[in-house]
């Protein structure tokens, strides 16, 4: 029988304020708040048909893509602090307003423009 491996402990930081696990916390908020989104919109279907199924997608997408990448900023923020030198993720904040951008658009369009019913 094998012995159970030893996990390597990740990076370790000495802020005083948890600065990073409160932006984890964020971006689990901002993944449960696009999940939540794609249920509220699956109540459209019955209105608005299959189109709705592109609104779910994307808002899926855009969950699952913040999830996946959130390990790799954690020890980012980690890390940065420290070597005394954070540096913010803008790519990811212009990722997720663009996406929300998007489904705004798509949501007025299947409001506006999909036939009901």
């Amino acid at each position: 029988m094998s012995r159970p491996r030893r996990r390597e402990p990740g990076p370790v930081h000495y802020d005083a304020g948890l600065q990073p696990e409160r932006t984890s916390l964020a971006w689990g908020r901002t993944t449960l708040a696009m999940v939540v989104a794609a249920a509220i919109f699956l109540r459209w279907a019955p209105q608005h048909g299959w189109f709705v199924g592109t609104l779910i997608a994307v808002t899926l997408a855009a969950a699952l893509a913040i999830n996946l990448t959130q390990k790799r900023r954690y020890h980012r923020a980690v890390r940065g602090i420290a070597a005394e030198s954070v540096r913010a993720d803008v790519m990811a904040a212009l990722w997720t307003a663009a996406s929300v951008v998007v489904l705004g658009v798509l949501g007025l369009w299947t409001v506006l423009f999909l036939p009901a019913g």
